[in-house]
Order: structure tokens, then C-alpha cells, then sequence
């Protein structure tokens, strides 16, 4: 997988601050009319000015999703906007910013877009896969001749009048695997044409990009149904009634139309992104923010892990098993499996405000600090005390975008700290 780098972060202005718990808290929310356009922010522009709570007419999905964004999805991300709006006040061309819990790699991309260095961490290999691809400079010509290879190759094998081209495929169907996870989850023809593809991709010179196709299409071509998704809890092999389409549905029994689908459209996204993307440099390293060593940035901008919500690794098992990838899930901070009791909240307090005491160790002096946490247990306040920080303000932001079977209301809030 291919490296890249990260920006810095300018002082804040005095507001009239709402005391809550010691914290001085400004909600976002303003007249549904008047979002702020993230492109509008500027080192001036006051906190208490910021209107967050986009509603989905707002900021539709395919804004949010932009370009790279929806290279693969990712549970628990936060919306490209919202960091674009903090890189433009606290940031300028030419700065190192830093997230220690990367994920899918949003504030890398959005800082590239604005000529800001970006550094990302993460204990996931999957999703240092997933900012990888997202971020890589692309030879385009190349990659779009592997992929039209990868389509015409899995069209020659699996095609109902293959073959297609003027000449057979070398490459045979690869019928099983050895991964218990796999035989349980898929079809067999399923499993059949996703290890065929890891097959003809691997050795191609963008195969992690085919990798992340492939773990894509795998999400999408297990045994569960439509409505399912994120949380699937056994393999479902009957039809079912589908809340997502309102009938009777079955399960999926093939990944080819996938395959064939992400390939062009990932393609596509890369090649959008590629017009977009600057000369600044992108850093992606893999291991515990808690104790990697990192160079000198001028502030942090990051989302870390809900207490007791997501197992991330889990969240990608698919993935994890059909690319090989080794499981460091004993070392994430907060997953899901270890609950929401008292001392799972302690470790929870224990481990970011470790994250924040290392991070800090290496951020210029006055630099900021942008957190975005979901803290309905009120857990922020004695982790920013932990950590040492000057905690500036807290921004409310109400979340009210979400649809389908996820669209509940809930809250983030925004912490802006400073480095003394």
C-alpha cells in the first residue's frame, strides 16, 4: 500500500460561552434555511455563526458521498463537509494536519483538496486499505486499462456465451476456500466469482484498488438481506419479506454483477477525485495512536470511536477474510463487545485521553485540536482534563440526515481545543 502527508491550525476568537458542567457549549443549529456552505468558512468566521445541522434536502447523499467518499462503505464516518468547514478556519495550504483515528480517510481527502498535509493512523489494516486506494495518485491510463482487463476477464469466464474475446481467459474458476467465514457467508457461485477476481487481480499493479472492489462487492453479496447490511447476525438462505423494498425478497446468490459494477464505478470515482487533488502530501501509517511516534503537525482533526458502539473489525469481517488481512481488534479502543458498563467506560476514558496526551506531544504550540464525539455518557470533559488540553468551546451539532432503518435523531458534539 502507497504513503502520502497532513496542516496547522490558527487561534480562535472569544464568544459569549454557555456554561453546561464546567464546558462552554454553543449549539450549531440555526434556521433550517440557512446552512452554512463549508466553502464559505474562512479563518474569521465566528463559531457561533456555524450552522452544522444539515438536513438530508441540505446535503443530499450524493454530496456527502462525493467522488472517493463511496469508494467502499464505512459505519460510523463523519461527512466530508463537516471537516472541510474546520480545515478552512483552523487550517491554510501548506499545514500538516493529523487524525489518530483515520478510518475511511476523510480528513485526509478533504485536506488534500485544500492543499493541507495529512497524516492518518489507524490499528485497522482494512481501513488503512480503504485511505490507501482513496488517496493514491493514480496513474489513470493504467488503471483504467487494468480495469477494462479485469471486466473483459470476468465476462470471459463467467459470460452465458464466453468467450467474449477473441481468445479464451487463462485464468480458470477458483470454486472454494478454505475460510469457514466464506463457505457460511456466500452462495458458491458467489464465493466463486469473488475468489476468481482476487485471482485475476492479484497481480496487477493496482491491485490493493482491486482489492478494495472486491471488498466492496463482498459486503454486498453476502448471505443476509438488503435491509441488513451494517449488522447481519446469521446467513440467510430463504426468501424473506424486505423492509427495504416492501416485498418478498432472497438473498443474493451471485457477486458478478457487483464485481463488474464497483469495478467501473470506483473507476469513475478516482478519476473525479484525481481533478480535484492537490500536490500536498498524505501520510497513512498503521498501528496504536497511543504509542506511534509522530512528526511535528499543526493541529488534529479526527472522529474518534464511540464507547460500546461499533467493533470495527467485526463491522468488516468479509473483507478481513476474503483479502488475508491480520486482526489487531484486540487493541481498538471501545468496540462494541466490551459494552457500555462502568469500567468499560473507564478503559474508554483511560485509552483516548491516551490518544490525546500522545498527539498533543507533537503539535506546534497554539495548534487546535477538533474532536467529533457522540458523548451522550458526558465522558469528554474528564478526558480533555486527562489529556491536558485547553478546552475552547464545545459545538452541539444535531445529526438528522440519516434514512432507512438508521434514521434516528442523535447529537455530536464538536470539541475545539487548543495546544499550550
Amino acid at each position: 500500500m502507497r504513503d502520502q502527508q497532513v496542516s496547522p491550525v490558527i487561534a480562535t476568537e472569544s464568544l459569549p460561552l454557555l456554561p453546561t458542567k464546567g464546558l462552554a457549549t454553543v449549539p450549531t443549529r440555526c434556521d433550517d434555511t440557512v446552512p452554512t456552505r463549508p466553502d464559505g468558512v474562512e479563518p474569521g468566521t465566528p463559531l457561533g455563526s456555524l450552522s452544522l445541522d444539515w438536513t438530508e434536502r441540505q446535503l443530499p447523499e450524493r454530496i456527502r458521498t462525493k467522488h472517493v467518499h463511496r469508494l467502499h462503505p464505512y459505519l460510523g464516518k463523519y461527512i466530508p463537509q463537516l471537516v472541510e468547514v474546520f480545515l478552512r478556519k483552523y487550517f491554510s495550504s501548506g499545514m500538516t494536519v493529523l487524525d489518530p483515528f483515520s478510518g475511511s480517510g476523510t480528513t485526509l481527502i478533504q485536506a488534500n483538496e485544500l492543499g493541507v498535509n495529512g497524516i492518518g493512523c489507524d490499528i485497522s489494516l482494512f481501513n488503512i486499505l480503504i485511505g490507501s486506494v482513496k488517496t493514491r495518485k493514480y496513474d489513470l491510463s493504467l488503471l483504467t486499462q487494468e480495469v477494462e482487463y479485469v471486466v473483459r476477464e470476468l465476462k470471459c469466464i463467467f459470460g452465458p456465451n464466453h468467450p467474449l474475446t477473441p481468445t479464451y481467459s487463462k485464468h480458470s474458476i477458483v470454486e472454494d476456500s478454505d475460510s469457514e467465514y466464506l463457505r457460511t457467508w456466500y452462495a458458491p457461485n458467489a464465493l466463486s466469482e469473488l475468489l476468481t477476481y482476487r485471482a485475476i487481480t492479484s497481480d496487477l499493479e493496482h491491485r490493493d484498488f482491486f482489492s478494495l472492489v472486491l471488498s466492496r462487492a463482498a459486503r454486498s453479496a453476502r448471505l443476509t438481506t438488503h435491509f441488513d447490511l451494517d449488522f447481519p447476525k446469521r446467513p440467510v438462505t430463504t426468501p424473506y419479506h424486505c423492509y427495504k423494498h416492501g416485498r418478498i425478497c432472497s438473498p443474493t446468490t451471485t457477486a458478478l454483477k457487483f464485481l463488474l459494477r464497483y469495478s467501473r464505478d470506483s473507476l469513475a470515482r478516482v478519476v473525479e477525485f484525481a481533478q480535484l487533488r492537490t500536490d500536498a502530501t498524505i501520510q497513512l501509517v498503521h498501528g496504536d495512536s497511543r504509542t506511534v511516534s509522530f512528526p511535528e503537525v499543526d493541529g488534529v482533526i479526527t472522529s474518534p470511536p464511540y464507547v460500546g458502539l461499533i467493533d470495527y473489525h467485526e463491522q468488516h469481517r468479509y473483507a478481513f477474510e476474503a483479502l488475508n488481512l491480520s486482526d489487531h481488534q484486540d487493541s481498538e479502543i471501545g468496540p462494541a463487545k466490551r459494552g457500555q458498563s462502568i469500567a468499560a467506560k473507564e478503559e474508554y476514558v483511560n485509552d483516548i485521553s491516551s490518544v490525546l496526551q500522545n498527539v498533543s506531544s507533537c503539535i506546534r504550540q497554539g495548534g487546535k485540536l477538533i474532536i467529533v464525539a457522540g458523548d451522550k455518557f458526558d465522558l469528554y470533559p474528564r478526558i480533555l482534563e486527562l489529556s491536558g488540553l485547553v478546552h475552547d468551546i464545545t459545538l452541539k451539532r444535531h445529526v438528522n440526515r440519516r434514512t432507512g432503518r438508521r434514521s434516528t435523531e442523535f447529537f455530536e458534539s464538536i470539541f475545539i481545543c487548543t495546544k499550550v
